[in-house]
Formats: C-alpha cells, structure tokens, sequence
C-alpha cells in the first residue's frame, strides 16, 4: 500500500517509494508498477499526474482527481508558483546555503525523445540549496584518509529534467546514490558500508495554492525507512 499523505475532493498526494515509475514509459519497458495505476487502484479512482518525481527518487508525489484540477495545478507549476524542498546526502562538506544559476541543455533520450529537436539552446535552471548537517567519516574513499558528506536541503526554482542531480554535480558535491551523475566510488562506499543502493534524494515537501479553495496547502513526506537509516549510522560521525 502506498501511504496516502493528502487526499481531498480534487487532489491526492501520495510517498512514492524510490524505485517505482510515475507512469509507463518506453526507457523501462520492463516495468509492470507504476504510481498512478498503484494509486488509482487504491483509491478507486481515476487520477491525473500534475508532476513527476524521476524512478529513483523519493517523496512527495501529487496527482489531481479531475481533468480542470489538472488544468490549474499545471498553470502554478508553470508559473513557478508551487514550491518544491527536497532533502539529499552529498559528497564532501557543501557550503551553508548558496544558489546555484547554471543553465541545463535538455536531456534527450534516445528512444522516449527520438523526435525532439537536438539543436535547443541551454535552459535557464536555478536551485538554491542550504546544508543541514555536515559528517566526516574514518574512511579513506578518495585520496583523503577521511571522507566528508553533507545532509542538504534543495529547493528548484525551475524543473528541468535531473536538475538537482546535474546541479550538485556541477559545484563538486554530486549526490549519493547517482549512478548517472554521481561519484562510483562514494556510491560504492555507501553501498558496502551503509547499505545504501538508492539515490539519497526525497521530495520532503510541496507547498502550493489549493486550486478551489485558495488556501495554502503544505504537504510533507517523511524519509523512508532506509534513507532514514542512513542518516542514523552518519549522526556518530556529525560535525
């Protein structure tokens, strides 16, 4: 059962696990579970994706009930008005808060995009980020004989695809878990050591309009239980 963090008249929040699709796609044919069949099945009810969330991240997931919930949902995110805070672990020590202002290209794949235009100028893409907790680990990953990680809330104010990932990847502190955009050898440390196979990335929060009644509407997810039991084996070794 997906666990239910919102649910009213027009709109249904869910934490979506890391691991499951949003919706069917031609990149992982092999999938047979996805978010909005899963929820559809369990709430009994049709629903309609407003955002995505990419397979391996985690978090706060929100689909509208109706097609003109949809509509209006989609004009705030267009607009920039919905705001999204995510909650990382990232290599070495990232700097108490900074904005990070680096345009993206957009990420094409070969078999989903194979009609897009490839010529496309590079997109604006901005993320401000903040450091939570900082941990210095007795373990000699790289060239150092200690390894530095960082507990990092990430706040996108544009939604290009892999933006947190690419972002974090470009200042040096790549994310942990990142097979695409990470760092092997710190992945392969938190694998050996942690247990940690996922992306350490979890939409921890949404905030928005309600788009019928108006009123600020705060959605919160919890780390799941393994994202979580990483953070408990990092606390002995906080900075």
């Amino acid at each position: 059962m997906l666990e239910i963090l919102y649910q009213d008249a027009h709109l249904v929040a869910i934490n979506k696990p890391s691991g499951l699709l949003v919706h069917r796609s031609l990149i992982d044919r092999h999938e047979t579970r996805f978010a909005i069949q899963l929820t559809r099945d369990q709430i009994g009810q049709k629903v309609y994706p407003v955002h995505r969330l990419d397979k391996p991240t985690s978090g706060v997931l929100l689909f509208a009930l109706d097609s003109d919930t949809a509509r209006l949902i989609n004009a705030q995110f267009t607009a920039g008005q919905v705001q999204k805070t995510y909650q990382a672990i990232a290599r070495g020590f990232v700097p108490d808060n900074g904005v990070i202002d680096h345009p993206l290209r957009e990420q094409l794949d070969a078999l989903a995009d194979a009609d897009a235009d490839t010529d496309k100028d590079a997109q604006t893409a901005l993320t401000h980020y903040r450091r939570l907790q900082a941990f210095e680990v007795p373990f000699a990953v790289d060239r150092h004989p200690t390894s530095r990680y960082s507990l990092v809330e990430l706040c996108p104010k544009t939604g290009r695809k892999h933006q947190l990932r690419r972002h974090m990847k470009h200042i040096s502190h790549h994310l942990i878990g990142d097979t695409t955009h990470g760092n092997g050898k710190h992945n392969r440390f938190f694998r050996e050591q942690f247990g940690s196979s996922r992306l350490l990335l979890h939409a921890t929060q949404l905030c928005l309009k309600h788009p019928h009644n108006h009123e600020n509407l705060l959605i919160q997810a919890k780390f799941p239980a393994d994202f979580d039991e990483v953070v408990r084996l990092l606390l002995p070794f906080q900075q």
